[in-house]
């Protein structure tokens, strides 16, 4: 069959499948794969590919992104619930130029650990082995033994090069705002990515930004009272790194997961 047959008798087919199960009816079979396109074009992605596509990418392609994609983005994003509708999230997007000095300048800045916003103290088990392990993996990707402090540093500090992603984004918050708004934030930044990802782009979530917290709040011209909450990196993944080839586990479903009052 020759591809203009192809396409004739896809088409056909999904008309018929409508026709049998009306617009909003919520029962045509596989509704997503319907608005496949085919001989060089790739599907729509639903939301469980989204899930299954993004991860964090820590090396990427020095192609560039619009303006106009970012924003398209990030206000796409927008529509993730919070409490009370509140929509505590503050987002600051930047590339080109201004993101290189950004990164020069946090360079140039001493790191300030805030303590409690990344990991509480006396990590206890299983959170403190998962922890372990998930960074001994990243560095055993990279061919970076336990004794090599240098090269395991050098692999840190490029978090504050956004990996080499052509934009950064930081996502910021009141101070006076509770752990409820911080969850909002999460919702938000899920949203982000998983949007992110349908587009063919990768990110990385970085809490390292919230150690340059006054440096960042004063080069974004944030509002006082305002504090890092993330930054984002955003770009096209550079799938040849070889830190792009590892990928964290997940703990079985058994370890977290209770079902009760079912069948």
């Amino acid at each position: 069959m020759v591809a203009a047959d192809a396409a004739h008798a896809i088409r056909a087919s999904t008309g018929e499948m409508r026709a049998a199960y009306p617009a909003g009816s919520g029962e045509i079979p596989g509704d997503s794969t319907l608005r496949c396109s085919i001989f060089g074009k790739k599907k729509d992605m639903d939301i469980h590919q989204a899930l299954q596509q993004r991860r964090s990418v820590r090396a990427f392609l020095p192609q560039t992104v619009s303006g106009a994609t970012v924003r398209e983005l990030l206000e796409a994003a927008s529509q993730a619930p919070s409490g009370g509708n509140m929509q505590p999230w503050r987002v600051t997007a930047v590339g080109g130029q201004a993101l290189g000095a950004l990164c020069a300048r946090a360079k140039e800045t001493e790191a300030v650990q805030r303590p409690g916003l990344s990991y509480p103290a006396g990590l206890w088990e299983p959170y403190r082995s998962r922890r372990f392990e998930n960074g001994e993996d990243l560095y055993r990707a990279l061919n970076i033994g336990r004794e090599d402090k240098a090269a395991r540093l050098a692999q840190l500090a490029k978090n504050g090069q956004m990996f080499g992603a052509p934009v950064g984004i930081f996502v910021a918050v009141e101070e006076r705002m509770g752990y409820a708004q911080w969850v909002d934030l999460g919702i938000y930044l899920q949203s982000f990515m998983l949007l992110a990802a349908e587009k063919g782009l990768a990110t990385c979530a970085q809490g390292f930004w919230r150690m340059y917290n006054d440096m960042l709040i004063e080069q974004l011209g944030m509002p006082e009272g305002y504090q890092i909450a993330f930054g984002i990196a955003l770009g096209y993944e550079d799938a040849s790194a070889p830190i792009n080839q590892w990928r964290s586990g997940r703990a079985a479903s058994n370890e977290w997961l209770s079902l009760k009052g079912f069948d």
